[in-house]
Parts: structure tokens; C-alpha cells; sequence
């Protein structure tokens, strides 16, 4: 099974793309994505208006639409919307970007195509959802902040005690993460750092939020749930086997991987490979990603380290094997 802190598509395309490259079938039941856990949760949010942050024009609109939110709208929803024609209650869309929440950012064609028409004085956002890494910091971040600190209603006054605040939801813990570039690019952990402290730099308090993505206790609770459908699947009896190893590239978030035991980590624990290790877990720490092995050791010890994905995943058999 796939876990991965990656997304920005559905699971169909990815493992459309994913079975191409690898030339073996890969169903959407065997990969799971960082925001793919949204699916458990979407009953909550089903007529409920939410903001969904990242990837590219509304293909993650789409991608929660499929999950089962009904009222989903992006950032570039709001850049399109002109505030000024609030009274007139129309929403034809006027070419004056200085009426626009966010002027510093012009819509392409593609972009606007991309956007519905949303009153969004009338509309009140109950949650936001951050799927994947955004595309415009600035823009992403000072909507966030109109509809936190307006109650969900964006451009109306600010409301210091809220009796229900905005929801803040993120799929993907990871600060960094590895591209085609030489060195590791920022991900959505510095995206999440950055509002926050933007936020606490406008308001003086810190914005609570949830946190999903490895290695969050949710997100492995979730991930053993559909590996003990897929062990049913597979052989006629949903539980999980005795062990479990997983394979990652990032020793401070991505090589970890929950055993049988069902182990729950402290806040401050959770994010590294000494809680995997506390937990009693198997992790497989390879030198393809993110993990610079000239720059010294991990700060955290996985229980294997591998060259590949290959090596690491023959060594898993080969211990697996060694138990029986």
C-alpha cells in the first residue's frame, strides 16, 4: 500500500499515472494521499461552505466535490469576486483589480475559467481545508485571514469572540520536500508556519488547527483501517498482519510506519522517527529523498537504512521471512 504526503489530484489520476510509470496496476484502494483522509470526514462538511487550499485552478475543488463536499470554493473564487457589487447583488465580474481582496495577483484566462461566481458577503465558510501545497502564499494566506478573523464571512467586521471559529484543517505536516531541484523545496509545514505567523503577528494569539499527513496518529488510525480492507480483500479476513514496515525518505516526518501495535504518541513526539521507535514501529529510511546522508546521521534512528526503495523493501521480506 501507498502512503504518501503527496496529492494535489484524485486518487484515480494518481494511480493512473503512478501504474504507467511502474507497469503494474496500482487501484486507488492501495494509495492514499495526504488529503485522501478528507473522505472520512466530508459527511461533517456536506452543505457546510469550505475554502480549499492548493494545487492547481479547481482540480482540488473537484477532487472534494468527489469526497463528498458539496460547497467547496477556491482562492482564485474569491480573487474573481468584485466585493464592490455586493449592494446591486449581481455578479458580473468587473476588470478593476484594485476592488479585488487580494490586487497584487491578475487572472489568467485559465484561472478565471476555472472560478464560480460566489457572493461571498452572503456566504459564510465554515472551514478551510489546506488539500495541498498552494500556489500563491500571499494570496492563500491573506484570505485566511479575512475569513478567520471575520467569522467566515469575508470582508465583514472582524469578530474577536467567536462562539464557532473557523475550522483550519492541513493534510501534509512535511516543512520540506524533494523536487527535480538540487535541494529540498519548502512544502505545506512551511506554508502552515508562515499563516501562523503572519496570524499571530495581526492578532497577537496563535490560530488552533488540525493536522493530518504522516505521521499523525489519524492519518496511520486511518491508514491501518484501509490495510486491514485491503488484507480482506486479498485474502478473506480484514486484520492487519503481525508487522508492518514502511519505507520513507524524510527522517523527521516520512520514515515511519505504524507496527500491529496500536500505539498513540504524544504532540511532541509524533513527528519524528524516535516516536515511530517508541511505538515500537519498523522504519525504512532511504537515500533517495530528502535525507542527505553526506550531511550525517538522522537525528532520529530509523530501524533500517536503504539505498533504495528496492533494497529496503527486499530487506523488509527478508526479516519478515526470518520471523516465521
Amino acid at each position: 500500500m501507498c502512503l504518501t504526503n503527496g496529492g494535489g489530484m484524485s486518487e484515480e489520476m494518481r494511480c493512473q499515472k503512478l501504474s504507467q510509470k511502474l507497469g503494474t496496476e496500482i487501484k486507488p484502494s492501495q494509495f492514499l494521499q495526504a488529503h485522501t483522509i478528507f473522505k472520512a470526514t466530508a459527511h461533517k462538511y456536506n452543505d457546510t461552505p469550505v475554502l480549499v487550499l492548493g494545487g492547481k485552478d479547481d482540480v482540488l475543488r473537484k477532487v472534494a466535490e468527489g469526497y463528498g463536499f458539496r460547497k467547496a470554493y477556491t482562492t482564485l473564487d474569491v480573487l474573481a469576486w468584485d466585493p464592490t457589487l455586493v449592494k446591486s447583488h449581481s455578479l458580473q465580474r468587473l476588470a478593476d483589480e484594485t476592488r479585488s481582496v487580494w490586487p497584487f495577483h491578475d487572472l489568467s484566462a485559465e484561472e478565471r475559467l476555472s472560478t464560480k461566481a460566489v457572493n461571498f458577503s452572503q456566504t459564510r465558510i465554515g472551514a478551510i481545508f489546506v488539500f495541498h501545497d498552494p500556489r500563491n502564499w500571499a494570496l492563500d494566506i491573506q484570505v485566511m485571514c479575512d475569513v478567520i478573523q471575520s467569522a467566515g464571512i469575508i470582508g465583514g467586521p472582524y469578530v474577536h469572540n467567536q462562539a464557532k471559529p473557523v475550522e483550519l484543517v492541513f493534510a501534509n505536516p512535511d516543512l520540506i520536500w524533494r523536487s527535480e531541484f538540487e535541494r529540498p523545496r519548502l512544502g505545506q509545514g512551511g506554508f502552515r508556519e508562515a499563516f501562523g505567523a503572519v496570524y499571530k503577528a495581526l492578532t497577537g494569539a496563535e490560530y488552533p488547527y488540525t493536522q493530518y499527513g504522516k505521521p499523525t496518529t489519524a492519518t496511520y488510525d486511518f491508514a491501518k483501517r484501509v490495510l486491514a480492507d485491503r488484507v480482506g480483500e486479498l485474502y478473506g479476513i480484514p486484520q492487519l498482519p503481525e508487522s508492518i514496515y514502511m519505507v520513507g525518505d524524510n527522517p523527521e516526518s516520512g520514515a515511519l510506519i505504524a507496527s500491529a501495535a496500536d500505539v498513540h504518541t504524544d504532540e511532541s513526539e509524533r513527528v519524528d522517527i524516535a516516536g515511530a521507535n517508541k511505538a515500537g514501529w519498523n522504519s525504512v529510511l532511504v537515500h533517495t529523498g530528502v535525507y542527505e546522508p553526506a550531511e550525517g546521521s538522522p537525528r532520529h534512528t530509523p530501524t533500517f537504512e536503504a539505498e533504495n526503495v528496492e533494497e529496503a523493501v527486499k530487506m523488509a521480506i527478508e526479516k519478515a521471512a526470518g520471523e516465521q
